[in-house]
């Protein structure tokens, strides 16, 4: 099988199509005219810091509540370093980010999954698991187009975890690369902008909005946890990557972010529309719920498709998938994730034809 012949919905990634290459070579130029020392020296551990603020202001914080990080995964791990310990109680949803969960198994965390529904995570659920006496430190949420589910939580459930968070004193890391890429509905406020009682860490990227390649994400919390977390960043690293930040900001101040978010979500919208058409058309039997933005679709098979059986099916068909065992504690055998967002749409039909070919050979 030839990488032209494979239809990959397994990536999380932008296709190149939709990159706005030209913009990031000119943003480079600009980046390197303007600040020549300041990109190629060693910087400072909370980031470049002229990104930093141009963030702050986006979020409506202060500078010194953002720590600019080499992605998003990386502010996952400074936080869960920073205030997770071995046997502490954690709340996942359920299904969640496959990275997310292995990070905080190997920190040996006590880890909850708390079922996601059409309108994201089941508070009633975690409301009783409270109840029970758990005392989680952290409760890990993916509020917008989640992955792996393509769920977005509701703004009654925003504001319900924010009363659960102050009400049971745990901190919500609202982990949220996908925000911008709406392409159905209104845009919800974050959780971040609506607390009022410092519970709430936010992490987002600019992977999904920009590229992958530049690895530039972030983190915005409470000042203190903010230095404090700078602080570890310095030994680690000293600074994170200045010449790529430096690129970001000169893309985000022209305008030309704007435009990629556009173009994105026009690109993705579509992706997303022809998955579903082509799921029900070919796949009946298969349950999901069509998102409102994101990269990623959840599907859920009957009992007897089991998606161990049927991913080597896929691939044997030139499809990759994602099994949904991946995404969970324990199950997910009946569920796969599919990734829209690089398929492009006149790929997308066949993709599907021939994982409903595969579905057929394993229930056979």
């Amino acid at each position: 099988m030839t990488a032209e012949q494979l239809i990959s919905f397994a990536r999380g990634a932008p296709s190149l199509d939709i990159v706005d290459v030209e913009g990031l070579k000119a943003a480079a130029v600009r980046a390197f005219d303007a600040d020549p020392a300041g990109v190629t020296a060693y910087g400072t551990s909370v980031g470049y810091l002229p990104l930093r603020k141009w963030i702050a202001e986006k979020h409506g914080v202060q500078a010194d509540q953002v720590l600019v990080t080499n992605g998003s995964l990386q502010a996952d791990a400074f936080l869960f370093e920073h205030l997770v310990r071995p046997g502490d109680a954690v709340v996942v949803e359920r299904p969640t980010y496959d990275r997310t969960l292995l990070n905080l198994q190997r920190m040996g965390s006590e880890l909850h999954g708390i079922s996601v529904q059409p309108d994201g995570l089941d508070t009633a659920e975690l409301r009783k698991l409270l109840e029970s006496g758990v005392r989680p430190r952290l409760a890990h949420v993916i509020p917008n187009y989640q992955n792996p589910a393509g769920m977005t939580l509701s703004l009654e459930k925003r504001r319900e975890l924010l009363d659960l968070a102050a009400e049971y004193e745990f901190t919500i890391f609202e982990d949220d690369p996908y925000a911008d890429i709406r392409f159905r509905g209104e845009a919800l406020p974050s959780m971040l902008s609506l607390d009022t009682r410092n519970v709430v860490v936010h992490a987002s990227s600019f992977t999904k909005t920009v590229c992958p390649g530049v690895r530039v994400g972030y983190l915005v919390g409470p000042a203190g946890l903010v230095a404090d977390i700078a602080k570890n960043a310095t030994s680690l690293y000293i600074s994170p990557g200045m010449v790529s930040q430096a690129i970001v900001h000169q893309f985000c101040v022209s305008g030309d972010i704007d435009r990629s978010i556009e173009t994105v979500r026009a690109a993705l919208g579509e992706r997303a529309r022809v998955l579903a058409e082509s799921l029900r058309r070919h796949l009946p039997q298969a349950r999901f719920v069509e998102p409102d933005g994101g990269y990623f679709l959840w599907v859920e098979f009957p009992e007897d498709v089991l998606v161990d059986r049927l991913a080597p099916a896929a691939a044997e068909r030139g499809v990759a998938v994602v099994k949904g065992s991946d995404f969970v504690l324990d199950g997910g055998r009946h569920a796969l994730r599919l990734a829209f967002s690089a398929v492009t749409v006149d790929r997308i039909d066949e993709g599907v034809r021939r994982l409903a070919e595969a579905v057929e050979a394993v229930r056979s």
